[in-house]
């Protein structure tokens, strides 16, 4: 069965999405911080003439920033103005891993979802919206603004910020996980939430051209470790298996994966259905994607997947992976149409989304 090319290297777009003063600046700060090596790339959008975010974080990003001010990002420009700006930041010499748009606090999170998607860049691809909710101030924000509910039932990742500043933070965490559409929803403190959500981190490596948010605002907030902070609420899994894995088996468990699932990022051996390509594997929130590659020389012909989630059983989510391993003796080309669907074609542009 004739396979399509592995396209170009594509680089996860993160929309960060908020109303004003939820701290989308202060998570876009602690990222670079916590990005272990991982260069970010920036879209900021301001709404007001003077950039006071652009400024926050511009000293931490350097020259991988483009900043738009005076305008609500998701009115200023449509999807082929939104290319020029990723062109800028996803260019082989940037170096760039992820790019971040920073949405205004008055921006439409669905159109800026809807830009990504629509983009013809072959170098990004969709890496989820995450939506910030100040718990301290979620209820009297809401009741002003109700259009938060369809923000939050739209968003893959919602981190419920200044938990600690709130009156009766379980109820708030309750609450908005009641409005999410199976998001994982992750407690945080001063935004500080694990990288590992968004993004491969690659500890150990140094950071270039970075300053870390302590160095630019070493005394704004009280140094605390990362021990018992909110945001360790979460679970992550990592799979390996020396036995091939079914593809009917496994899109049946993709297409049913649990709330609170955030991320599967991975390979997959389909064995006798391919020989020759390992398939690379990006999924955030409902969002599905498969890379066909070739299989390394050196490599063992392994499954290797990492699930990062909160609220989510590791212990089932293995025992189903276990489930997907495959024991037909042949090759069988029918089961991998429905991985099929999931692999963009180089030439269009084309893919399905779970």
């Amino acid at each position: 069965m004739s396979q399509p090319n592995p396209g170009p290297q594509q680089i996860p777009v993160v929309v960060l999405a908020g109303f004003l003063g939820s701290g989308k600046t202060t998570l876009l700060n602690h990222l670079l911080h916590r990005s272990g090596g991982t260069r970010i790339g920036a879209i900021v959008n301001d709404f007001g003439a003077i950039e006071i975010d652009a400024m926050a974080v511009a000293g931490a990003l350097g020259d991988s920033t483009v900043s738009l001010g005076n305008g609500c990002l998701c009115c200023a420009v449509d999807s082929s103005e939104l290319d020029v700006y990723l062109e800028r930041l996803a260019r082989p010499g940037t170096g760039i891993d992820v790019i971040v748009i920073e949405a205004s606090g008055l921006a439409e999170p669905q159109e800026l979802v809807r830009m990504v998607l629509a983009s013809e860049h072959p170098g990004i691809v969709y890496g989820g919206l995450v939506e910030v909710v100040d718990a301290a101030e979620f209820e009297d924000t809401r009741a002003k603004h109700p259009e938060i509910d369809r923000h939050l039932a739209l968003a893959d990742l919602v981190v419920v910020n200044k938990l600690d500043r709130a009156e009766d933070g379980e109820r708030i965490l309750g609450l908005v996980r009641e409005l999410t559409d199976g998001a994982a929803v992750v407690p945080a403190a001063y935004a500080r939430i694990d990288p590992e959500f968004l993004f491969d981190c690659r500890p150990g490596e140094e950071r270039i051209g970075q300053l870390s948010f302590d160095d630019l605002h070493g005394h704004d907030e009280p140094h605390q470790d990362h021990t018992g902070h909110l945001h360790t609420g979460y679970g992550s899994l990592s799979f390996t298996s020396e036995t091939p894995l079914d593809p009917r088996r496994l899109i049946a468990f993709l297409d049913s994966r649990p709330e609170g699932l955030y991320r599967i990022k991975g390979y997959v051996d389909f064995g006798p259905h391919d020989t020759v390509n390992r398939y690379a594997v990006h999924a955030v929130g409902p969002f599905l994607r498969f890379y066909p590659e070739p299989w390394p020389a050196a490599d063992a012909h392994l499954t290797q997947l990492v699930l990062i989630g909160s609220g989510i059983d590791t212990a089932a989510l293995a025992k189903e992976l276990e489930a997907c391993k495959s024991d037909a003796p042949h090759a069988d080309e029918h089961g991998m149409w429905g991985v099929l669907r999931y692999v963009q074609d180089p030439e269009d542009g084309a893919f399905e989304e779970a």
